[in-house]
Formats: structure tokens, C-alpha cells, sequence
């Protein structure tokens, strides 16, 4: 959908340290001290990176971009994200449909080919959203959805000709690339059907019947091809989805849907209560992992293709280091009830309110326009390093893991809301204190050393030096060299640990992660 960080240095405990976190003597203490005590050897419980199993993206047409191959190439270096998921396979400018004069039918998979042959070559399988419908199709060719690129989101006017699009794209992919690597992909029927991007009367049960003819067409050509639905916004019809495949028995082999941090408790939950941006995602999250395990498939995966702090374009939140510890907090409390969250979206290369006219308007993606990483891009890079083992901790601003090789990976932030929450930047710093962390481990070897990785309003952060600019609309060609430099991740500081103690400070709405080797 969408609907529209110079390190400082750890303290040991001792003065002289602590004016080296600090530089200064008369620097403010930080206002709270948390204190985590980490045995090393816990035995610990898994802790899959679902949060980096894919990654949204602009429209199918932009993935034959020149930039946007490149942020894919940026995304793949720094993150272990392994699909991409877009809107638009079927649109118009994919070119897959024709209808002749006669009124028969031919398909083009020239740009598709071209689409999907670039995702894998550069280190990504597709999530394929299908989506949206033809103009060829279509049972009303004037329904429109208002994206600037005008995506067509009615029904199809025969389902037999639908039912033969879905086998015909299903048999050129197995063909070009073999069942072994498509039924490694996933097959999502459509984006949001119960908001704005489908007009089926009535929306659910037309979407239903959608969902049915489409998941039979790609499961006769093998049955080994992943579908699942309903791609809802909002977090909605998980159960009514489920009791309908159940019911009719049509096949699902995960559920999809999307929420994001300021969507309401009356939409998702159907409540009046103030649910926070913190808080919503994971909140719904939990929501949809208790649907399922209530239902006839209780071990059914659970997929959020979409989700983020915002589905508005907020520029002191996407583009800000408040997404650093939104995100760590995110994934905190939503470790182990969804198998894959996809973040909206990896790149600004996005077109859905037009051509972009500022790199930091508020865009959704993790890279600004010109390539300037933002600092979500650190966040996800640095949070990238964490462990697959989770290891107990009482803190809820803190993450605590270990690796295969013994590693133990921490990752603490200084959660504070952002600074402002239009669609105009709000200059200002956020409210709130730093924060101290006081870590005390056991079972660390002796020699164990500290590196320390920060996203925050000093470290990773191309918007202050946006803003130092003036924040202009077109940037120079040396400006954006600047903006880039920037807004890249800062060095790591390389710490010695004394008796498995450690101090470190977080200023508001930071983002650390230690590891410890």
C-alpha cells in the first residue's frame, strides 16, 4: 500500500571516564539509570530476524530504474533482507496484457522478465503482490485509484480471462526460472482490499471470489507455488478470511496483512482507546497471531507486508532518528508471533504522491532520493548485527542476543516521540533525558572488547546536515555528495570491558548496539 548519528565513549563506572562519554565535567548526568545483568552462557530462546525478511518498494515499473537497483545494492550490503515486495505487476506500464482488435488476447513478459531477472541479480527473490488490474480486464475501466500513476482496482469483467492471465504468468515463471526458485517466492492476491484499492460490492466477498479463482489458477500449475491473502490494511478480516478458505477449502499457505503506527484503535481494534505509535504495530501484530492460532490453521504463517511508524509522509519521522529506536522497539515486542514484517518501503525511488520534489519530504523508504541513506537505513544496518539467540532482560529499551560463534549482541535506545507529526518539518530537538545503561555480564571471556555502533542526532544522520543546508529542494551535486557523507553509518568505537562491566549513556531518541566478542 501505502496510504496515503564522533562516537562518544563508554563510561566504565569511573570519573575519568565518565568525562570521556560525556566531554565535559559539567555536562548533565543522564536523568535515568537502568541496570541489565547478562549471564553470557544463557541458554536463551530463538530469535529469528523476521524484521529482515523483506522489504517494500515503489511500483513494479521503478525496479527497471538505474537508482534503484542501486538502493536494492545499498539494502543488500547492509541488511540480510532476502524479497522485495511492490505494487503493480499488472498494471498498464508492465505492458504483461494485450487485446486486439478481435478482441484476442497475448501476453508480453518482456518488462516482467526484466523486473524479476534484476531482483535476483541483485540478491533478492520477489514477494509478488498481484496487482493491480489490467486495463484490458477491467469491469470498469474508470475506477481508478488516485496514486499518481492511477493504478485500475475493479474487479475483472470475466474471470475466465482472469483465471488465464494468473496460468500464463504462473507457467512463464516456472518456465524461465524453474519450480525450484519461483516456489521459493510468495504469491500475495492484491493490496488492501478493504480501504481504498479495490471496489469489488461487497468488498469482502468479491475479494474472496478473487482470491479463490487465483490461488486455484497458480495451484494447478504446481501446487508447490506459496499464496496467501488478504493483503488487508488495518490488520482486518484475518478471521472471516480464514473461515472462508476453511470452509470452501481453498488452498492458503500464509496470511498477509499491514498495519502501521498511526493507524487507529477504532480501525484495528474496533475500540476507543489511544493506542501509541510505539505500541500499534506490534499491538496488532499480536492481534492477528491470536486470530490464526484460534483458527483451523493455527501454525499458519504470519506475514505483515506492510507496516511502518506512518503510512503519511511525517518528515520528523521516516526521515529522522526517531525511527532508530521506533524500530528496535518494534521488533522487541513483536519477536515471536510473525514469521516476516516488511518494512514500507527500502528506497524513496517512489511515485505514489508523484515525482518526488524534496529528499526528505517524509518519503517511506530507507534510502532519501540521490542515494542518501537516512537514518532508519543505519538503524536497520546496525540492528542487521544482532544474534539469533534472544537472551532474558527485564528493560523494555533493551535487546539482548547472542550469536552462534558466542557473540553477545546488545542493542539499547531512548525511545521519545517525534518532534512533530504533519506533513511539514518541525524543526527542534524531542523531549526527554538520556538515558544510562549500566551492564554487568558474567560468563564473558576475560578478554572480551566492546564495539559500539550509534544512530543518532550525531552519528548516521544526513537531516542535520539537511538541515545545516537550509533544506532545499534540489540539492546541488556537491550538496548531495555531502548529504550522503553524511548520512553514513558512523565508525564503530572499540571498547576494553573491565570485570564484565560497562557503562553507556543514549541520548533521546538513540540507537546503540554493542557487540561484545
Amino acid at each position: 500500500m501505502t496510504r496515503s548519528a564522533s562516537l562518544r565513549h563508554l563510561a566504565l563506572g569511573v570519573c575519568a571516564a565518565a568525562l570521556l562519554l560525556t566531554g565535559t565535567a559539567s555536562a548533565t548526568p543522564p536523568a535515568t539509570t537502568t541496570s541489565l545483568n547478562i549471564d553470557a552462557s544463557a541458554q536463551g530462546t530463538p530469535f529469528p530476524h523476521f524484521w529482515e525478511q523483506m522489504l517494500g518498494s515503489g511500483r513494479a515499473a521503478l525496479a527497471l530504474r538505474d537508482d534503484y537497483r542501486k538502493d536494492l545494492d545499498a539494502v543488500h550490503q547492509a541488511t540480510g533482507v532476502g524479497y522485495i515486495r511492490f505494487h503493480g505487476i499488472l498494471d498498464h506500464d508492465v505492458g504483461l496484457i494485450q487485446r486486439d482488435a478481435q478482441g484476442k488476447i497475448s501476453y508480453n513478459f518482456s518488462y516482467i522478465d526484466q523486473i524479476y531477472d534484476g531482483l535476483l541479480e541483485h540478491g533478492f527473490k520477489p514477494f509478488v503482490e498481484l496487482g493491480f488490474m489490467p486495463p484490458e480486464l477491467t469491469s470498469d475501466p474508470a475506477a481508478l485509484h488516485p496514486f499518481w500513476y492511477h493504478p485500475n482496482i475493479a474487479p475483472p469483467k470475466d474471470y475466465a480471462e482472469w483465471d488465464a492471465m494468473i496460468d500464463a504468468l504462473a507457467r512463464h515463471l516456472v518456465g524461465r526460472y524453474g519450480i525450484d526458485e519461483v516456489a521459493s517466492w510468495y504469491f500475495e492476491v492484491w493490496n488492501e482490499p478493504n480501504i481504498g484499492f479495490w471496489v469489488g460490492k461487497p468488498a469482502q466477498s468479491t475479494y474472496f471470489t478473487l482470491y479463490d479463482h487465483t490461488v486455484r489458477a497458480l495451484k494447478a500449475v504446481s501446487p508447490r507455488i506459496r499464496v496467501g491473502g488478504p493483503a488487508t490494511a488495518q490488520a482486518a478480516w484475518a478471521t472471516d478470511f480464514l473461515v472462508h478458505v476453511h470452509k470452501n477449502n481453498v488452498p492458503v499457505d500464509f496470511i498477509s496483512t499491514h498495519v502501521y503506527g498511526d493507524d487507529t484503535a477504532d480501525n484495528v481494534f474496533h475500540t476507543g482507546e489511544s493506542i501509541p505509535r510505539r505500541d500499534m504495530v506490534c499491538r496488532s501484530v499480536d492481534k492477528v497471531h491470536k486470530e490464526i492460532a484460534a483458527s483451523p490453521y493455527p501454525h499458519l504463517p504470519l506475514i505483515f507486508s506492510e507496516y511502518n511508524a506512518s503510512y503519511a509522509n511525517l518528515p520528523n519521522v521516516t526521515d529522522t532518528v526517531f525511527m532508530g529506536p521506533w524500530l528496535a522497539n518494534t521488533i522487541r515486542e513483536c519477536a515471536g508471533k510473525v514469521q516476516a514484517m516488511s518494512y514500507w518501503s527500502f528506497s524513496d525511488v517512489f511515485e505514489e504522491q508523484g515525482v518526488v520534489r524534496n529528499p526528505f519530504y517524509g518519503g517511506f523508504g530507507l534510502i532519501a532520493a540521490n542515494r542518501i541513506p537516512k537514518p532508519a537505513f543505519n538503524a536497520f544496518a546496525i540492528l542487521h548485527k544482532l544474534g539469533d539467540r534472544q537472551l532474558a532482560t527485564k528493560s523494555d529499551s533493551a535487546l539482548v542476543t547472542r550469536r552462534d560463534d558466542g557473540t553477545v549482541v546488545i542493542a539499547l535506545w531512548n525511545y521519545a516521540p517525534p518532534v512533530g507529526d504533519t506533513a511539514s518539518y518541525t524543526p527542534g530537538k524531542p523531549t526527554g533525558t538520556p538515558k544510562r545503561f549500566d551492564i554487568a555480564l558474567k560468563n564473558l571471556p576475560a578478554a572480551a572488547r566492546a564495539t559500539v555502533w550509534r544512530v543518532d542526532e550525531s552519528h548516521g544522520n544526513a537531516v542535520a546536515a539537511f538541515d545545516r543546508m537550509g533544506r532545499p529542494d534540489s540539492p546541488s551535486r556537491a550538496q548531495i555528495v555531502q548529504l550522503r557523507e553524511a548520512g553514513k553509518l558512523a565508525a564503530p568505537e572499540t571498547v576494553d570491558v573491565h570485570d564484565g562491566k560497562l557503562a553507556i549513556d543514549v541520548p533521546v531518541q538513540g540507537l546503540v548496539v554493542i557487540e561484545l566478542r
